[in-house]
């Protein structure tokens, strides 16, 4: 690839998109951090969207594949593409990042050679139509063949086999000279001297990279072990004249383990050589960022040796470094191990710029995270968090976030519970399931042989946030289980994500862009229960936008599907046989179907599903508190009142009994009462029925719940209150015998509610009593109030070096936001997932730093797109001596996004903060 292999940090990127039939405009912007997906520090420019010259020409995917092959349109970004096929021809953008240009990454497609093992060539850049610096490119590290039966492998190089795959690869590079200044124009032209047939681009990165970081006090650095770099351009292959650096980089591991100190990788490249790769256990391994320190395996090839990964690492932290290699396809004999293998407790990966190798990370253990990592050019999986990496037998807890993955072989991300392996002799070795993986805000871009997002087996996963676009063959984001020796899906959460131009037409089958159920992955075994998919946009699928196979209790609401490729929501669609299973399918859009398309079907008698509300219903009653107005809190909820929009909505009953019509038209288990004050109960109950209710909290805080119930018989655990995630709020409601069914009494229960709508469920767990209301009042051992901001979501305008927006609400006072240096305004920002009642934000900056002032104001906004300013302009000083903690009152609102807009600073040319909380009035 080009010279000096290296990585990522910093500001925002959103990426562009294209419609499925259509070319858009270009570009993403730094200026402020995408709705979904990673806050990245470059840009992207497709090159579909730039201008084009001299006859070049834009190829992009115009319907559905009718075959199961590749074509490099569908593996490219934005399914489309630009070819520079003869001498003078060129795409040119223009510096639209408001900042410098010093590095450029090219996504780009040169021939193979003709007998197979690739090329290598050079494109010229030009910097406001003059000419700078010739680019390598090559071709080395991609085109593989599927014809004469060797569909869907990624190790058969030879091209006389035909239907090839894998055309692109990535390839970066520091600007020569001046870099670009904001505003100029930036082109890649087709020269005389450029020597490949033909150049296809896809999408082009760039940015401004801070300096180089400073080795860290008490570390050892790998070159006084012996290690020495060869910087040498590697364009796809090795150099033979480098030292093979993995003894000594090993020696250092060792000795850094021994002393308790940080191992450096100072900048420059440094070859691991042949087979072996590097070992360390509960240390830090720091690089100088990823565009400047890299390790680069280069594998003899052919290889005939099983490769374990090139580190293979126990509770470390691992931090700004880039790893590459020499691997030329998805097998042994192609040379190909991963870049990291991670397990342990509490380890941690940052940072990190992976390309061709197997896969990114392979992860298991407990309360390991995944941040602010790039990978490209990947030959498998991306970022593989499970059970089972490096002998381990648990997966809890994981976190994969602000990620950027293009281009993998297989799941960019994934989330991999396995229940058991069987071993050499035929026993089997049982894993723990997985629990609480976390995959947020990442953005998964063109896997050319895998899912955008996966999720098999385990429980408690949350899937919010990512960005999940183009993927060539397979499924966009899927909720399952993998394979026979998978574990069981128990639950999952997917909301807020967006799936772009997302499904395929491997082995023929048709797959959805977004899939929940059992069959994802052929084998159609196994649970798959309690999958909620709400919030989502799926758009420009290129078959069905939505499809379900054997699952249960599946709730798929509030989503929005535009311009399908075939149908909207489909059970048991072709290959994905759904013979068993249930689903509440609500409140859900979908707009821009085709002529001939359907909007729902349900192709299996088996499979129950409740719909209310969809667009494609006409006529259905909407979702929402009953009469309009949300009960308020303190105040008395009716049972009977619970909200609008049908079976497995606003209720779920296992049959009408009531006699209440009068009332509801349902009369779904109401009857009058003799209860003071009449009106009407809830009755004929029984475990597993639930009705849901808006309420509007005045404060957030302790409440004392009174529910009037009657009961000819005592119910141990009849009942419990939980909120909108299912949370238990109440824990377990026993009702004593009162004389009969009408026949009162009042039993007291206690809950902690935030401030602000939100929707209360009454779960009924066992049968035989009646309920008339619920009375709540404020309780006098109201708990103190909660950082609102903790652990959500942020955004920022910038980072510099690794210290991102997500370190304001990690809990950690330590880490710390730091936007770009010289370049005010900036800002950070963090979103509360709700619109809440606010009255203050608290700002601080660790103990032990010196005294600064910053000037800042503070903005509100309810949908992330339109802030107002709740603080004027004002200067705040953050003093040790007043432990440099700073509170902002603010006038009591309801916000969803906090944000502080910083113009100076006294203490460093850039935004400072390290704690980011948000408090009630």
């Amino acid at each position: 690839m080009l010279e000096f292999p290296r990585s990522l940090r910093g500001a925002a990127v959103a990426v562009t998109t294209l419609a499925l039939l259509a070319v858009v405009p270009a570009v993403s912007s730094t200026a402020a951090s995408p709705a979904v997906g990673a806050a990245t520090g470059f840009t992207s420019y497709e090159a579909e969207s730039g201008t084009l010259g001299g006859g070049a020409a834009v190829t992009s995917v115009t319907s559905a594949p009718a075959t199961p092959y590749s074509s490099p349109e569908l593996e490219a970004s934005g399914h489309a593409h630009v070819r520079l096929g003869s001498t003078g021809q060129s795409v040119r953008w223009t510096n639209t990042t408001g900042r410098p240009i010093s590095f450029l990454n090219v996504r780009a497609s040169i021939p193979d050679a003709p007998s197979g093992g690739g090329l290598t060539a050079t494109l010229n850049l030009y910097v406001d139509g003059t000419f700078r610096q010739a680019l390598n490119l090559n071709s080395k590290q991609s085109w593989v063949y599927e014809g004469n039966n060797n569909y869907n492998t990624s190790d058969n190089q030879n091209p006389a086999d035909g239907n090839p795959r894998v055309f692109w690869d990535e390839a970066h590079t520091f600007v020569t000279g001046t870099p670009i200044p904001a505003g100029a124009s930036f082109s890649l032209q087709k020269d005389a001297a450029n020597s490949a047939s033909f150049y296809d681009l896809d999408v082009i990165d760039a940015e401004n990279p801070p300096a180089p970081l400073a080795q860290p006090a008490d570390s050892i650095s790998i070159t006084s072990c012996g290690a020495v770099a060869d910087n040498t351009p590697t364009n796809g292959s090795g150099s033979g004249q480098a030292p093979d650096s993995g003894p000594a980089i090993q020696n250092c591991i060792d000795q850094a383990q021994a002393q308790g100190r940080v191992l450096w990788i100072p900048p420059g490249t440094f070859y691991v050589k042949g087979t072996a790769g590097l070992h360390a256990q509960g240390i830090t391994i720091a690089g100088a960022g990823q565009w400047y320190s890299t390790v680069y395996r280069d594998v003899p090839v052919p290889n005939s040796t099983p490769l374990a990964a090139l580190f293979s690492v126990t509770s470390c932290t691992v931090r700004d470094f880039h790893i590459d290699a020499n691997s030329v396809s998805r097998s042994t004999v192609g040379g190909d191990g991963g870049a990291m293998d991670t397990t342990g407790t509490n380890w941690s990966a940052s940072g990190i710029w992976s390309q061709h190798t197997m896969s990114g990370f392979w992860a298991s253990g407990t309360g390991g995270t995944v941040r602010n990592s790039r990978l490209t050019s990947i030959w498998a999986d991306g970022i593989n968090v499970n059970n089972v990496a490096l002998g381990a037998d648990t997966g809890n807890n994981l976190t994969v976030t602000d990620n950027f993955v293009r281009g993998t072989g297989d799941d960019a991300i994934a989330v991999n519970s396995v229940a058991y392996n069987t071993n050499g002799d035929g026993s089997r070795t049982y894993y723990h399931p997985m629990t609480g993986a976390t995959v947020r805000n990442n953005t998964s871009i063109a896997p050319w042989g895998g899912k955008g997002v996966a999720v098999y087996g385990g429980s408690g996963h949350q899937v919010t946030g990512n960005h999940v676009s183009d993927t060539a063959r397979y499924i966009g984001l899927g909720a399952g289980r993998f394979g026979v020796n998978g574990d069981d899906l128990r639950s999952a959460t997917v909301t807020g994500n967006t799936v772009l131009r997302s499904g395929g037409n491997a082995y023929s089958q048709g797959q959805p862009a977004l899939h929940v159920g059992n069959g994802g992955d052929g084998q159609n075994t196994g649970i798959v229960d309690q999958v909620t998919v709400t919030g989502n946009t799926v758009s420009d699928s290129l078959y069905d936008a939505i499809g379900f196979s054997a699952s249960t209790n599946t709730l798929l609401r509030n989503n929005t599907v535009t311009t399908p490729g075939r149908n909207g929501v489909v059970i048991a669609p072709p290959f994905y046989p759904a013979p068993t299973g249930s689903a509440t399918i609500t409140g859900n859009t979908l707009t821009g179907l085709k002529p001939g398309a359907t909007a729902y079907a349900n192709n299996s008698a088996g499979f129950t599903a409740s719909l209310s509300g969809n667009s494609w219903e006409g006529g259905t009653t909407p979702t929402g508190p009953y009469g309009g107005t949300p009960a308020a809190v303190p105040g008395t909820v009716q049972a009977e009142n619970y909200d609008t929009g049908g079976q497995g909505v606003a209720y779920n009953v296992g049959s009408v009994n009531g006699n209440g019509t009068a009332y509801r038209s349902d009369g779904v288990d109401l009857e009058a009462t003799s209860d003071t004050g009449g009106g009407w109960n809830l009755g004929w109950t029984g475990a597993g029925q639930w009705f849901r209710h808006t309420v509007d909290v005045a404060a957030a805080g302790r409440y004392s719940v009174g529910l009037r119930l009657a009961a000819p018989a005592a119910v141990t655990g009849a009942l419990h209150l939980s909120d909108a995630s299912g949370a238990d709020l109440s824990g377990a409601v026993n009702v004593p015998a009162t004389g009969g069914w009408q026949s009162w009494t009042t039993v007291t229960a206690n809950v902690t509610l935030p401030a602000g709508r939100q929707v209360l469920t009454i779960r009924q767990d066992s049968g035989g009593w009646n309920l008339n209301q619920l009375t709540f009042t404020a309780s006098g051992g109201n708990p103190a109030p909660t950082d609102l901001a903790a652990g959500r979501p942020t955004g920022e305008s910038s980072h510099t070096n690794g210290y991102p927006a997500s370190n304001l609400t990690d809990g950690n006072r330590n880490s710390y936001w730091e936007s770009a240096d010289n370049s005010f305004p900036q800002w950070a920002q963090v979103d509360l997932g709700s619109a809440r009642s606010i009255g203050r934000v608290v700002l601080r900056l660790p103990a032990g730093w010196g005294a600064r002032t910053q000037t800042l104001t503070v903005q509100g906004s309810t949908d992330g797109a339109v802030f107002s300013t709740l603080k004027a302009t004002a200067s705040y000083t953050w003093d040790p001596a007043t432990d440099n903690t700073v509170s902002i009152g603010l006038p009591a609102s309801a916000q969803r996004f906090l944000r502080v807009t910083v113009t100076a600073n006294t203490g460093w040319p850039a935004g400072q903060l390290s704690e980011f909380q948000v408090w009630s009035p």
